[in-house]
């Protein structure tokens, strides 16, 4: 297949097309219906396994909600790890829909979501997944996910006066970004998911707001980090994860880059898919 929209809606197709997958545990980390974790225990493992936190994408759009990236959990846990899959408060409503509140995600909602679930996530992880270690958990994401799991990642690093700061870096055995909006500058000039971007940090604001958002604003962080990306993908061009892998290493910091070939945006996430079981085994190498 050479035509790159058609092997995308193929990819995506194929990526959506999986049953939803039931945790096997949920507990909230606030009051709002978003603000909940899925835990996904172990298929097949012993009394202590690593963890991996997955945070979803969809331009922080509210139609694209964790649903999505249930049979991946399910993937992960095949390979003996503990899950918790993090849902978040997102963007309410489309362009010609009306209502006031931003297609794409909510400033600062959004980010307030990301920075509660992860300061929750220990003592939820002991209720809901005993045996999952916490000295072992790994940061994964998809997409707009992977935006919010590197500035989970980041949190210490944000300016002074920022409300999510971190006093310490977050104990963390690496971050794997999967196809990751970053960059944001580039990504408002590319027109990104249809201009996400600036609508979740706003017109009039945007610029000011990228310093508190951009992960590539907020390098170097000494957390492992590891980028995995389609070379066709045509939703989140490669060019963006590139861009913040350059950002690392003027930084003094290195990040790995996995560039697939033939491969486009969903596949990353996709069971069926060769590229997942790449994402699989790139998650693995941090973990164990």
């Amino acid at each position: 297949m050479t035509d790159p929209a058609a092997r995308d809606t193929a990819e995506a197709e194929s990526a959506f097309s999986h049953p939803v997958v039931a945790p096997d545990a949920s507990l909230a980390y606030g009051d709002h219906p978003d603000q909940v974790i899925d835990f996904y225990a172990p298929r097949d493992g012993g009394e202590s396994v690593p963890l991996v936190v997955v945070v979803h994408g969809g331009a922080w759009r509210a139609r694209y909600d964790r649903s999505h990236m249930t049979p991946f959990a399910d993937f992960l846990t095949r390979g003996g790890i503990a899950v918790a899959l993090v849902e978040y408060r997102r963007g309410r409503t489309l362009p010609g829909q009306g209502g006031t509140e931003p297609p794409s995600g909510r400033w600062p909602e959004t980010f307030d979501d990301m920075a509660a679930a992860m300061d929750a996530l220990p003592e939820l992880v002991r209720k809901a997944v005993p045996q999952a270690d916490l000295r072992r958990t790994v940061l994964t994401g998809h997409s707009a996910g992977g935006q919010l799991a590197l500035w989970a990642a980041a949190r210490h690093c944000l300016p002074a006066g920022s409300p999510w700061k971190l006093p310490a870096p977050p104990a963390l055995r690496g971050v794997v970004a999967l196809a990751p909006i970053v960059d944001f500058p580039q990504a408002d000039e590319l027109d990104v998911c249809g201009g996400a971007v600036r609508q979740l940090l706003g017109d009039e604001t945007f610029m000011e707001r990228v310093a508190w958002a951009d992960p590539i604003g907020l390098l170097p962080t000494g957390i492992a980090t590891t980028v995995v990306q389609g070379r066709d993908d045509i939703v989140v061009p490669h060019t963006l994860a590139e861009s913040f892998v350059d950002e690392a290493a003027r930084a003094g910091e290195t990040v790995g880059l996995t560039l697939l070939e033939e491969v486009g945006h969903f596949p990353l996430i996709d069971p069926a898919a060769d590229a997942c079981a790449v994402v699989a085994e790139e998650i693995a190498q941090l973990a164990w």
